[in-house]
């Protein structure tokens, strides 16, 4: 297998390690009002539980998500410019052709994102104390079938595509704003860490009003696994009153709701947090990449400020 696959999976495995305490609290914050209130122990975040909630499937799918990003990407960008011998190190090639490449690897990367995502938003926002992604999932299946854990698949892959083309676009800028004559490896660390860093903040940026959607939308199915009459089953929450759901709404009618009942500020709701998490995992997550790609072609050269090689 490509050097590019195992090194996007790996570090988009590391990248979720780190950032999901910090998911969990974006994704409760961005819920708000779409007809999920969370029970009181889910309130007290001391509960060190509550913030690993829904991590199992991101990490397996991420890593999956991030190596097909990361290899549809470079082969995008190839296609678009031939000339591009080391897509770590692209040189000229245009600003413009970086997003389509980053748009065409978000698109490729959705069959994966789509299902994680919505699996890692039900799992986080589920009142049971006992749930796990693998629980989820299998509400999902026998609630919706196979095609149920693509819900809210359309857009998902417009956030991915136009996320992940600011994210490769803005990554490149960074480094070639930050690149200095003589560099040594501590400067070349550095700048990696930054420009992934501020690569993260300005996807998220880009589409948080999406992600915001996205998320009361998946967020409305969650009386898939409470029944509709009180409590009822072993999947209903306990001592929690269920009404009979209303029809869910899809996604321009979510947005209108929201900005009716809540104005534009709910569309960023939550992006504090989700800018915090985004420099911290894709600094490190943009520096495992390299570091990892060097290693993988490049054995001999780990610690010098070499380009590392087919990828990132």
């Amino acid at each position: 297998m490509a050097a590019d696959f195992w090194a996007g999976y790996l570090s988009g495995a590391l990248g979720i390690v780190i950032g999901n305490p910090l998911d969990v609290a974006k994704v409760r914050l961005q819920a708000g009002n779409a007809g999920y209130t969370p029970p009181s122990h889910l309130n007290r975040w001391e509960k060190a539980s509550s913030l690993v909630r829904g991590a199992a499937a991101p990490i397996l799918g991420y890593g999956a998500l991030n190596a097909i990003l990361f290899v549809a990407y470079n082969r995008s960008l190839r296609v678009l410019d031939p000339s591009v011998v080391d897509p770590t190190n692209p040189g000229g090639t245009s600003f413009y052709k970086i997003w389509i490449a980053g748009a065409a690897g978000g698109l490729a990367s959705w069959t994966v994102s789509a299902p994680t995502e919505f699996i890692k938003c039900r799992a986080q926002l589920d009142p049971r104390p006992q749930v796990s992604s693998w629980s989820v999932a299998k509400d999902i299946y026998r609630n919706r079938g196979w095609r149920g854990l693509y819900f809210g698949g359309g857009i998902t892959s417009a956030r991915d595509a136009i996320g992940y083309g600011f994210y490769f676009w803005s990554y490149e800028l960074c480094k070639r704003m930050m690149t200095t004559e003589n560099e040594t490896s501590h400067q070349a660390t550095l700048k990696v860490l930054l420009c992934g860093g501020i690569a993260g903040i300005v996807t998220w940026g880009s589409v948080f009003p999406l992600d915001m959607v996205k998320t009361r939308l998946q967020a409305q199915t969650m009386h898939d696994t409470r029944g509709v009459h009180g409590v009822s089953g072993p999947n209903a929450a306990e001592g929690q009153p269920l009404l009979r759901p209303r029809q869910p709404l899809n996604t321009l009618q979510i947005a209108q709701e929201t900005y009716r009942a809540e104005g534009l500020k709910a569309f960023y709701r939550g992006l504090g947090v989700c800018s915090i998490r985004a420099f911290i995992v894709n600094a490190v997550q943009w520096a495992a990449y390299e570091w990892l790609m060097k290693r993988f072609t490049q054995p001999s050269a780990i610690g010098s400020t070499a380009p590392m090689g087919e990828g990132i």
